[in-house]
């Protein structure tokens, strides 16, 4: 187990970590699926940018989980990655 994960562990204890933690868990999995689905299509930020005509500054901000994208701009990237957006709730 990494440093990183005994860290997570031991701050879930907190109960308000663990709120903000699992708060920001659907954040974290869009900005990980785009990033996967950027580097299976070989792609860079910058050409993902040009597909979708979002700057390349916007792409970084939400893989970086800096800001919660609109559904209509999830649509937008899924298009540039030549995917369709699909949301489910588990």
């Amino acid at each position: 187990m990494s440093d990183l994960s005994k860290y997570i562990r031991e701050q879930m204890k907190d109960p308000e970590f663990k709120e903000l933690y699992e708060k920001s868990e659907g954040e974290y999995q869009v900005a990980r699926e785009i990033i996967k689905a950027r580097i299976e299509k070989n792609m860079t930020q910058q050409e993902l940018a040009e597909k979708t005509g979002m700057r390349q500054s916007n792409i970084s901000r939400i893989e970086n989980g800096s800001c919660s994208p609109t559904v209509e701009t999830l649509s937008i990237i899924a298009e540039g990655l030549g995917k369709k957006l699909e949301i489910r709730f588990v």
